[in-house]
């Protein structure tokens, strides 16, 4: 204590004064800062990471909004918050959010916990870098080109570019946004003024980034042509070539298709070859929209429902979705290779981005990138890809996968229980008939009385907190069912687990 005063004394009596304010040695109080971080570290372990795969803790504990904003204490105040206070916030903030690590959390197309990807996230938050030029980010800039490298040669390009984004969304607009600028280079300088109306082509089932996109690049909702999906939910190529053509008659010009592989309600592939025949015919830029369904690339078994996903232009693939790296963990890959991702964004600012530095300029590679502070996401990858090697990863998607086919011939031996149709993909679709509707004629009355049966269950699974599964209507169908299985910590013990809950839960309907 003695030698803490004097110290305090000394830098009183040396104080170089700024506008009243003490300039003397740090602000902050590293030693209370490190002993916060250990401390929280500890509630992260014992609370979060040692509890992923246990089924006996709750998925959710579910709090109606005014209430949790008491319970957290949101309201921050001129004074900071006591060192125990603080603790326990942590701790309220881990008990009242949502577990996705949980093995019965099948809300969403993320779920489940991998370690590695979890220790580079700690890595990456605790250097706080930022990938855009090789001098501030040079591991990370490296790290990114392996594996942009690799994710390549599992599309089955020889060569190519990329860049990782924060989302599908993004990536998705990247590539609208690139198709365009090679469709009319001049656009970058001279804006929309005077170019002609603009189409591009996707599913019925594709996903709502491509209207945003197109709204917020000027493109117009209008002129996204959505193409009719078969019963499976595939884009019909023969629609697809009917509505390029009616385009062109229309005096507009078509310059892009998004097909999608995996779509987000019914886990649907398109078929990549021969919409790549018709886009090779039109001269048209084909993005696919893989950020569900590319991971199946990994996996020698599944990789045939990308058939011809060789053929794009470009792909967005999400490997925090299948492949649990992490959220956020997304790359747009694109087939050029003669710089056009840089041509297309580049604003060449000089304090970044100077051609006269001591090293090869070529690894900043951040002037490609419509974001300046950007993420090292492709670090959370690279570290899991390096534990587990491609055999570890095919092996999470075979494993996905066969879960589902499981899960899907359980629902079929079950009376109930109605199979919207058979999933090639992760996503199994289905309604859960309760006792008193079995016996009820089909009809209006019927399909009403079953739009109401799964919110009610989701609302019970919720406030009991012992699973998460989503629903939705679909395409004329009435609300059902979307399980969609990702985590290796899943197990066919929680397959069966869901089906029987759902019925417990629904005993009385």
């Amino acid at each position: 204590v003695g030698i803490c005063k004097q110290e305090m004394l000394q830098k009183k009596k040396n104080a170089v004064l700024v506008d009243g304010v003490i300039l003397n040695g740090p602000i902050m109080d590293s030693k209370a800062g490190e002993k916060f971080v250990e401390d929280a570290c500890k509630i992260i372990m014992e609370e979060v990471i040692q509890k992923a795969d246990d089924v006996t803790e709750k998925v959710c504990e579910w709090q109606a909004p005014e209430t949790l904003k008491q319970i957290l204490d949101l309201e921050m105040r001129d004074t900071g918050e006591s060192h125990q206070k603080l603790l326990q916030l942590c701790q309220d903030v881990i008990q009242y959010s949502v577990k996705t690590s949980h093995p019965r959390f099948f809300n969403q197309l993320y779920a489940g916990i991998d370690y590695y990807s979890l220790v580079a996230r700690f890595i990456a938050e605790a250097l706080n870098p930022s990938v855009y030029t090789y001098e501030v980010s040079p591991v990370f800039l490296l790290v990114e080109e392996a594996v942009i490298k690799k994710m390549i040669e599992f599309i089955g390009w020889e060569e190519g570019d990329g860049i990782f984004n924060p989302g599908g969304s993004v990536s998705n607009m990247y590539a609208m946004n690139l198709a365009r600028y090679k469709f009319c280079p001049e656009i970058k300088e001279k804006g929309l003024s005077g170019l002609p109306r603009l189409v591009l082509f996707t599913s019925e089932e594709c996903h709502y980034s491509m209207k945003k996109a197109a709204s917020f690049l000027g493109i117009g909702t209008e002129n996204v042509y959505f193409i009719k999906t078969d019963e499976r939910g595939k884009m019909i190529p023969e629609e697809l070539e009917k509505q390029v053509q009616r385009a062109r008659k229309e005096g507009s010009a078509p310059f892009l298709v998004c097909a999608t592989a995996g779509t987000t309600v019914l886990g649907a592939f398109d078929p990549l070859d021969k919409i790549a025949d018709i886009c090779e015919k039109y001269g048209l830029w084909l993005h696919v929209d893989a950020s569900w369904g590319g991971s199946a690339l990994i996996s020698r078994k599944h990789c045939r429902l990308l058939h011809g996903i060789h053929r794009a232009d470009s792909v967005a693939w999400n490997p925090h979705k299948m492949l649990l790296a992490g959220i956020q963990c997304c790359a747009l890959l694109v087939r050029d290779n003669s710089g056009l991702l840089k041509k297309c964004y580049s604003a060449k600012a000089a304090y970044l981005f100077q051609p006269d530095k001591f090293y090869d300029v070529s690894y900043d590679t951040g002037d490609k990138s419509i974001q300046c502070s950007r993420r090292p996401d492709a670090f959370k990858f690279w570290l899991m890809w390096k534990a587990l090697g491609t055999t570890g990863l095919e092996e999470r998607v075979n494993r996905a996968l066969a879960l589902a086919r499981y899960l899907v011939e359980e629902i079929k031996k079950r009376e109930g229980f109605q199979l919207i149709l058979e999933p090639e993909y992760a996503n199994v679709c289905f309604w859960y008939i309760p006792p008193s509707l079995r016996k009820m004629e089909d009809g209006p009355e019927f399909w009403q009385k079953l739009h109401q049966v799964a919110p009610v269950i989701k609302e019970r699974m919720m406030k009991k907190g012992s699973m998460m599964l989503g629903y939705q209507p679909h395409r004329g169908k009435v609300n059902f069912f979307r399980q969609v299985v990702i985590s290796p910590q899943v197990s066919r013990e929680d397959m069966d687990f869901l089906l029987d809950e759902i019925e417990l839960l629904a005993k009385d309907l």
